[in-house]
């Protein structure tokens, strides 16, 4: 008898109907620490990334040609000497702290983050620590953009904070015999930020990988906690800090320590005319799937030079603003699970009420593991009516078709006890020809088998296909046992570093050969293509370049 027919008889002997295997363990914690109490329950902030270099609509920071010390040479789109001095063009004459605030609330936004010193060097604060900011004499514009900020925000009860990078590759003594004089400037610039501009909620700093030994970390940030005390510091400046910041990437379900996605509503980080903006469904998949994962989402815009932000990006903000209105209930304040994020969508809970949101309907309906608390009631947010059903092997979950919410079905579970008493469970896709199917692969990390090709077929994903670290090329394939025909697939990278796979086909064995039968670049999390019907027995995914080792935790083939 297995361990899983075991526990299924010892539960449904105890309650009559079905526990996940690990019982009524509670879930972990992130301790007794209430300064992240209001941040948890926020789940949605603005992050704004604006500067001179608005004006050529190139990324802010990384535009800037040329070397940068102890970093390597990155892009060359703008000559240093042109970067440099497009501060003294740049006067955002219609920049109005007040009406980025009300942008940020009539979003549903809880706190706003702003760049007050990017890699450039270019600070949007009046520091008396450096001339080459937006109060010299030299700017025609000569504002504190960052104290007028401070002050609307503190005025609309809106939680403020600073974005800072420690490097500036701007300053001649970064990362030279003169860094300690470089490491003194930094101190003084953070000080003045904690210092003169009120409550600082949240200092996210920028430090591009190197150690907090470069910053002198240590010693910056108890200056920082004394001089602000409740302030959150993140995860960049070589140490743990207060919260973990996938980037670019919905973070994993991660409910043992605080973490934020930092993610773009288009391309760029910084300002860039007719850049592809996320449309409204994916912006709240974006953030139902951050919550879902216990997780908060900072969600970037890059105000125009003028100093306004495009309209086209307010009235996105607005319109999830507007579908926060009718259900923020399901996400401010709730924490992540039970059930944990998946191709379905994701699942969050407060008290007694769980609330599935359902993104993406499994044909037949939605089928979740059980779990270690009875459903009393089920009722749809969005409209209509739910079926459920809840036995010893799971629990089973309908809407019909003509009612399933095309942003997002949310479905509110009532429960005879606490949800946070569920341990998290991963929810199986069963719907892939490919699951369970015999697997190969071209390369396995240490040839260990638990990242085996396995892995990326067994409808868990939490479990994934690894590859060595330097793995440029790889291919991985799956036997369906007969030819099945599909025309969907869908591919889950592994990417909290950022999307690694950077062109790749997918091939289905016909008459003794591999054909192509599509082509594409980037991957990323719940990566999904439409393609024409393939009747194929073995399909393969070829991957022909990644920036690192490709891992993927599924790839699916549906009808």
């Amino acid at each position: 008898m297995t361990t899983k027919t075991l526990c299924r008889l010892a539960v449904a002997g105890a309650l009559g109907l079905g526990l996940h295997c690990r019982g009524f363990a509670a879930a972990p914690s992130v301790g007794a620490d209430h300064r992240l109490d209001w941040w948890r329950a926020a789940r949605f902030g603005l992050f704004i990334h604006w500067g001179p270099v608005s004006l050529e609509g190139t990324e802010i920071g990384w535009s800037r040609g040329g070397e940068r010390r102890g970093y390597g040479s990155h892009g060359t789109e703008i000559p240093v000497e042109v970067y440099d001095n497009l501060y003294r063009q740049f006067n955002p004459t219609n920049f109005n702290a007040a009406e980025w605030v009300a942008i940020a609330q009539a979003a549903g936004a809880k706190y706003l983050v702003f760049t007050s010193r990017h890699h450039d060097g270019f600070s949007m604060f009046d520091t008396l620590a450096s001339d080459y900011k937006i109060t010299s004499p030299a700017s025609p514009f000569r504002r504190d953009v960052v104290k007028e900020l401070a002050e609307a925000c503190h005025r609309a009860g809106l939680r403020f904070g600073v974005y800072y990078s420690p490097p500036d590759w701007h300053n001649p003594d970064a990362f030279t015999e003169r860094h300690a004089q470089y490491q003194a400037y930094l101190k003084a610039q953070v000080r003045e930020l904690m210092t003169h501009y009120g409550p600082v909620d949240i200092l996210w700093y920028d430090g591009l990988g190197k150690s907090a030994a470069d910053y002198d970390a240590v010693n910056l940030n108890r200056m920082v906690r004394q001089l602000q005390p409740q302030i959150l510091i993140n995860n960049r400046s070589g140490l743990p800090g207060d919260f973990d910041t996938p980037e670019q990437v919905i973070g994993k379900f991660q409910n043992d320590r605080p973490w934020e996605s930092c993610i773009t509503i288009c391309h760029q980080w910084a300002w860039k005319p007719g850049d592809e903006m996320k449309s409204l469904p994916q912006c709240l998949d974006t953030l139902i799937r951050c919550a879902g994962g216990d997780g908060n989402l900072l969600f970037n815009v890059g105000p125009m030079p003028d100093g306004r932000i495009e309209p086209r990006q307010v009235e996105r903000l607005k319109e999830m603003g507007r579908w926060l209105a009718k259900y923020g209930q399901t996400i401010y304040g709730t924490r992540g699970g039970p059930f944990k994020p998946g191709t379905w969508g994701a699942s969050t809970y407060r008290g007694k009420v769980v609330y599935l949101h359902v993104l993406k309907w499994p044909e037949d309906g939605l089928e979740l593991p059980p779990i270690a608390r009875r459903i009393r009631s089920a009722q749809v947010l969005t409209g209509g009516a739910a079926a459920w059903r809840q036995s010893a092997e799971g629990i089973s979950v309908n809407v019909g078709k003509s009612r399933r919410d095309a942003l997002d079905t949310v479905i509110q579970l009532r429960l005879d006890g606490a949800a946070a008493d569920i341990v998290p469970v991963a929810v199986l896709s069963g719907n892939s020809f490919a699951r369970g199917k015999l697997a190969t692969a071209s390369n396995v990390f240490a040839r260990q088998d638990q990242f085996g090709a396995a892995a990326a077929f067994d409808g868990d994903p939490e479990t994934r296909w690894a590859t060595d670290a330097g793995t440029k090329t790889a291919w991985l394939e799956v036997d369906l046992g007969k030819p099945e025909t599909f025309s969907s697939v869908t591919i889950d990278e592994w990417a909290p570093g950022g999307r690694r796979v950077q062109s790749f086909e997918l091939q289905a064995f016909e008459g003794g050969k591999w054909k192509t039968f599509y082509r594409g670049t980037t991957l990323g999390p719940n990566w999904e293509k439409k393609v024409s019907p393939v009747t194929a027995q073995r399909v393969r995914l070829n991957i022909l370049d990644a920036t690192e080792g490709p891992t993927l935790n599924e790839f699916g083939l549906l009808p």
